[in-house]
């Protein structure tokens, strides 16, 4: 409990770093070898995400080069930087096509890395994610409403009404989904089950609407099923970076709590964690993440369950680490995946969506192998 309420990270860093010490350590030599022990592991963290932001800069540039345009990457990176420069084909090109779907998907990817990872920590199971809770399966079918029947869930929201609907659905169904946990008393583990009966209930719901759709209509709606960022703007990425610097700083917040609840719920009370007040507050985030990614580009599977892993497989379970390392591990997988989109036939962009279930069921498998020493409760 001192850990939380008493003390900085820093110090309950040591004091973790001191149990593992050896007896006939000295004193003095012990504090001393402490504090190198944490200050090595904050650099290396700290090397981690710095190593990850330049890769995900490198990505972003080659998003925006690729396409069927004469473009070389330096001359790419002098007009993202000095906009004044561009001739008119550039601006096009680069600042109000390629850019925002670039910047979109890095976005989107952090949205969606973030929200599995905090969906992980809080059931403490690996199969988590918007996707396997049934969050995307209803903006999409809140999508399709809208699209199909024209029916608008807040009236008078002009051409969002779409967007807004799968928001929407997105945050009733997490809003339902908790509330049934907190009524009924479900596990963790339940949960995941009762999410993944909610996917196949908006999935038949979807199926209904599809049948009666017109041609332009299933077109829309494959949008929202595949995943697609061919809808990219400058205010969606600017609300998607909006969301993502209130929540991801609130996560951090409470980085300590959420380290402690993956070591279970009794040790996390113990340690003076309120566990159902942590589960309100970072579904609800987690919501919100989720909503706004899905109600953009569609439904997007495996980037929230491939993301956390990768991070938890390199930087642990501290959620200081973990959170920041799994929100650019999406990002980062999301943007490959936008370069992927167009380079695999010349002339056709395909739905990222696809290309990442193609890609994220194998990868999953891997991973899983992988942490065979690693014991989920």
């Amino acid at each position: 409990m001192l850990c939380l309420r008493g003390r900085t990270h820093k110090q309950c860093d040591l004091l973790h770093f001191g149990f593992h010490m050896s007896d006939a350590t000295s004193p003095a030599s012990g504090a001393l070898l402490l504090v190198q022990a944490y200050k090595r592991r904050s650099l290396q963290r700290v090397a981690l995400v710095m190593l990850a932001l330049f890769a995900l800069s490198v990505l972003v540039v080659i998003d925006v080069t690729t396409g069927p345009a004469d473009l070389t990457i330096w001359r790419t990176v002098e007009v993202i930087f000095d906009r004044s420069i561009a001739t008119p084909k550039e601006d096009v090109i680069i600042w109000q096509l390629r850019l925002p779907v670039a910047l979109l998907a890095v976005a989107v990817g952090a949205m969606l890395g973030v929200a599995g990872a905090e969906m992980q920590t809080i059931l403490n199971n690996p199969l988590a994610d918007p996707f396997t809770l049934g969050l995307s399966s209803a903006a999409g079918f809140g999508a399709a409403l809208a699209i199909v029947l024209g029916w608008s869930v807040i009236p008078g929201v002009g051409g969002l009404f779409v967007s807004v609907n799968a928001f929407v659905f997105a945050l009733l169904t997490s809003s339902a989904l908790f509330l049934f946990t907190r009524l009924r008393g479900v596990t963790p583990e339940a949960m995941i089950l009762v999410g993944i009966a909610m996917l196949f209930t908006f999935n038949a719901l979807l199926a209904f609407l599809q049948y009666g759709a017109s041609e332009i209509q299933l077109a829309q709606l494959i949008f929202w099923q595949l995943g697609s960022l061919a809808r990219a703007t400058w205010p969606k990425v600017g609300i998607c970076c909006v969301v993502l610097l209130v929540l991801v700083p609130w996560f951090m917040h409470r980085s300590w709590a959420l380290t402690a609840l993956r070591m279970g719920e009794d040790k996390a009370a113990a340690l003076g964690v309120n566990v159902s007040l942590l589960r309100l507050g970072v579904l609800a985030g987690v919501s919100l993440l989720s909503a706004v990614a899905v109600s953009f580009v569609g439904a997007i599977a495996f980037v929230g369950l491939v993301g956390p892993h990768i991070a938890r497989m390199i930087v642990g379970e501290d959620q200081r680490g973990f959170l920041p390392l799994s929100a650019l591990c999406g990002a980062l997988i999301l943007s490959g995946t936008s370069i992927a989109s167009k380079t695999i036939t010349p002339g056709i962009v395909y739905p990222i969506g696809m290309i990442t279930s193609l890609i994220g069921i194998p990868f999953f498998i891997l991973l899983i192998l992988g942490q065979r020493k690693r014991h989920w409760q």
